[in-house]
């Protein structure tokens, strides 16, 4: 799957890149409190990642290969 904004209540709050529809249903689930934070009555939703959240995503990226990982071992970077 492309990266993908995982939105609380219409507001971004994270970007990652699961391996497909299932991987993505399974963080939403167990991630559900680290999500629901700020908003424990939020609504979670997700779309494709904008061009701005796609550069920042990228850039988490390049810099978990600058200090050896690997692209399997990356998953998503926090946008606030």
């Amino acid at each position: 799957m492309l990266p993908t904004t995982i939105l609380i209540d219409e507001q971004p709050r994270c970007v990652v890149r699961p391996n497909d529809t299932k991987d993505l249903n399974r963080f939403i689930r167990n991630g559900k409190l680290y999500l629901l934070a700020e908003k424990p009555d939020g609504r979670i939703t997700h779309r494709s990642a904008s061009d701005a959240e796609m550069t920042q995503w990228q850039n988490a990226l390049a810099l978990h290969r600058a200090w050896g990982g690997d692209d399997e071992h990356f998953f998503g970077v926090p946008l606030y």
